[in-house]
């Protein structure tokens, strides 16, 4: 009477390489903008704002990196992308609560929905 959803179709391999790749190229970005010091970046002005220490760009921005590094290789995947899904979380929360911002949080939001996406989509497989 009622049939069991299984998920026997194999997974997309080309599709899947050609997100992990997208989301390691973004990210290695994302991350490599965060370390020039020039005082007119925006980064250096919105870690300014934060009020932690400049360290913490140089912090996301290595964990960023590293996070695109680690989505690429099969068996560190699943790391990397809770890496760079925390870490979009914690954009997230830190524009709408410490910044008051919550507007400029909608790029990061949307990251962290998009990882934990692709996370569940592989994880269903």
């Amino acid at each position: 009477m009622f049939e069991q959803a299984s998920s026997s179709e194999p997974r997309n391999i080309a599709g899947d390489w050609a997100l992990r790749g997208g989301i390691a190229v973004a990210f290695a970005i994302f991350g490599a903008e965060k370390f020039p010091s020039d005082g007119s970046s925006s980064w250096v002005k919105l870690f300014h704002e934060i009020g932690i220490g400049q360290w913490f760009r140089y912090f996301t921005g290595v964990v960023e990196v590293l996070g695109g590094m680690l989505v690429l290789i099969p068996w560190t995947v699943t790391a990397g992308l809770a890496l760079l899904a925390c870490t979009m979380a914690s954009a997230f929360l830190i524009l709408t609560f410490v910044l008051g911002r919550p507007g400029d949080c909608i790029v990061s939001g949307a990251f962290f929905i998009g990882l934990a996406a692709f996370y569940w989509s592989r994880r269903s497989r």
